[in-house]
């Protein structure tokens, strides 16, 4: 008699909670079909890209085209500026990617992405402070500009974004990057005075639009007061930093040798030739035109921005086909860290930028206090070699606005000794590099001592290559 009364007594709990769930879904008090922070609904047919909660277990081609657009709505999780409490921080080197673009290349016979490139802070995503950068950036004309880039302008301005011209959604994820990295070195850790000086900052960008615009955004939200007086931005004309080293045949050879492993490894999947075939048929061109038009990039940029793929009297251009290219593209990165050539090609071609961030480490550690804040404004051909030289294989290729740091600190019980944080958009790799990959294994301190860092780009780099200097290695003919 006791167990029925207790089942009557759950059923009719559990109808209870049926009906109470139903009529608050029935009176909107909980939202079945939410509307996204972006205004987007959920069931928009215009909606290409999907939401993604968690990273799934398996590479997925979406997931990872939506991580790549790094869109600025999506919270971020920083470990910047973590150390024990008795140690000091003394420097901060910064590599960024420029922000998202519009694409470099067009899809021929297809209209163009309809992005408005015009900063619009009403519009999203947008940020806090975009209108008053907006206002400062027309003030420019005090700073102090290398060469050519004193003739690009400060942010972007065009009501259609030209080829490959930062859009409103890149200048607020390095507003975003600044604003962070400002809560962290400067609220919390006074890397920099309120009367910081030009000398205290060493600024260096490529010469596209969308690198110094990036920069000039970072610097906005980063600086305790941001003065164009202060501002000297100095000119890289390699894409890779390599200044005056960049005589290298031997990195030359070997990024000839990936180039050949790529185009190998693309002839081999007949799936992505079949896409490419049917995606000709839809536009009206050969296939090889197609091919060479890398759409990719363009559709990466219908993807991050939410706007229908093209169409033609003939068809569209659909989920599929992006991702049989964008899954190619995965598989790609992965045969490459296999192959070691493209390792070859990023120890010779990033020598020179990772030396002279050795350089200037090491004075600093020596007591010097100039540029203690170092900002170069790249784009993803200059992090990615970077993160393979250092040996971060597990890393995803740079996105948007993508970030590599490298802190300097100072042991507060020990002033002699210095160690080095390397953090990737936020997460701790400094253990993942091939250099103080074990050293935690003997320490009890969660960072790497600095000599490691200068004994891999002074000496270690160059082992593999069987010589003993950057000048050896870049002339000795390989094996």
């Amino acid at each position: 008699m006791l167990f029925r009364n207790r089942f009557l007594f759950l059923l009719a709990l559990a109808a209870l909670l049926a009906f109470l769930s139903l009529s608050l879904q029935f009176l909107h008090l909980i939202p079945v079909n939410p509307v996204r922070e972006d205004g987007l609904n959920p069931k928009s047919r215009k909606r290409i890209m999907p939401d993604l909660l968690t990273e799934p277990p398996v590479i997925d081609p979406v997931y990872e085209a939506h991580v790549y657009c790094n869109i600025p709505s999506i919270a971020e999780r920083s470990m910047e500026g973590h150390a024990p409490h008795y140690f000091k921080l003394v420097s901060v080197q910064v590599l960024i990617r420029h922000g998202d673009r519009y694409p470099l290349y067009a899809i021929p016979k297809t209209k163009r992405p309809d992005i408005d490139c015009m900063l619009v802070p009403s519009r999203k995503p947008s940020h806090p402070q975009l209108e008053a950068f907006i206002k400062h950036m027309s003030k420019g004309s005090a700073a102090q500009m290398d060469g050519s880039l004193s003739s690009l302008p400060h942010f972007p301005s065009h009501s259609l974004c030209e080829m490959g011209e930062l859009t409103q959604t890149g200048v607020v994820q390095h507003l975003r990057n600044g604003q962070l990295l400002r809560e962290i070195y400067i609220n919390k850790h006074k890397l920099l005075p309120g009367d910081w000086t030009a000398k205290q900052l060493y600024l260096e960008t490529t010469g596209k639009s969308r690198t110094l615009q990036s920069a000039l955004a970072l610097l906005y939200t980063f600086l305790p007061d941001f003065d164009w007086k202060k501002i000297n931005m100095r000119h890289q004309w390699s894409t890779i930093f390599c200044s005056a080293s960049c005589d290298c045949p031997m990195r030359n050879h070997y990024l000839e040798e990936e180039q050949r492993r790529q185009y190998s490894l693309r002839v081999k999947n007949n799936n992505l030739e079949k896409i490419y075939v049917d995606m000709a048929k839809i536009v009206g061109i050969p296939t090889r035109q197609l091919r060479a038009s890398n759409p990719i990039d363009s559709l990466l940029c219908y993807f991050c921005h939410n706007v229908s793929f093209p169409c033609t009297k003939a068809g569209c251009i659909g989920m599929e086909h992006f991702k049989v290219i964008k899954r190619h593209q995965l598989e790609d990165e992965r045969e490459r860290q296999q192959k070691k050539l493209y390792f070859l090609y990023a120890l010779l071609a990033t020598h020179p930028l990772l030396n002279q961030t050795v350089n200037r480490l090491q004075r600093i550690a020596e007591g010097k206090k100039e540029e203690v804040f170092v900002l170069y404004s790249a784009h993803d051909v200059t992090l990615s070699p970077v993160l393979s030289a250092l040996g971060i294989t597990e890393a995803r290729f740079p996105r948007f606005a993508a970030r590599l740091v490298f802190e300097l600190w100072q042991d507060g019980k020990r002033p002699k000794e210095h160690f080095i944080r390397i953090l990737y958009n936020g997460a701790d790799v400094t253990f993942q590099t091939s250099f103080c990959k074990d050293h935690y294994k003997r320490s009890n301190k969660p960072m790497c001592p600095l000599e490691k860092f200068v004994d891999f780009v002074k000496r270690d780099m160059f082992l593999i290559f069987n010589s003993t200097s950057y000048y050896d290695a870049c002339h000795r003919r390989a094996l």
